[in-house]
């Protein structure tokens, strides 16, 4: 495992059961950027990578 794969175990573990909708995560996203802003180009990549998964064009 990666070291940068730990954040992501920790979400696996602690809410690997949850059910969310996308306006959730959307809010959520935004909350973390609206706190950590240094990440933003980050987290609208990962936004739109998120968006576009079924798009054949990209």
């Amino acid at each position: 495992m990666y070291f940068t794969d730990r954040g992501i175990e920790e979400l696996l573990k602690r809410r690997g059961d949850d059910e969310f909708t996308c306006e959730w995560l959307a809010e959520r996203l935004q909350e973390f950027t609206d706190t950590h802003p240094e990440f933003e180009t980050a987290v609208e990549r990962f936004a739109t990578w998120l968006a576009r998964l079924d798009d054949p064009e990209d």
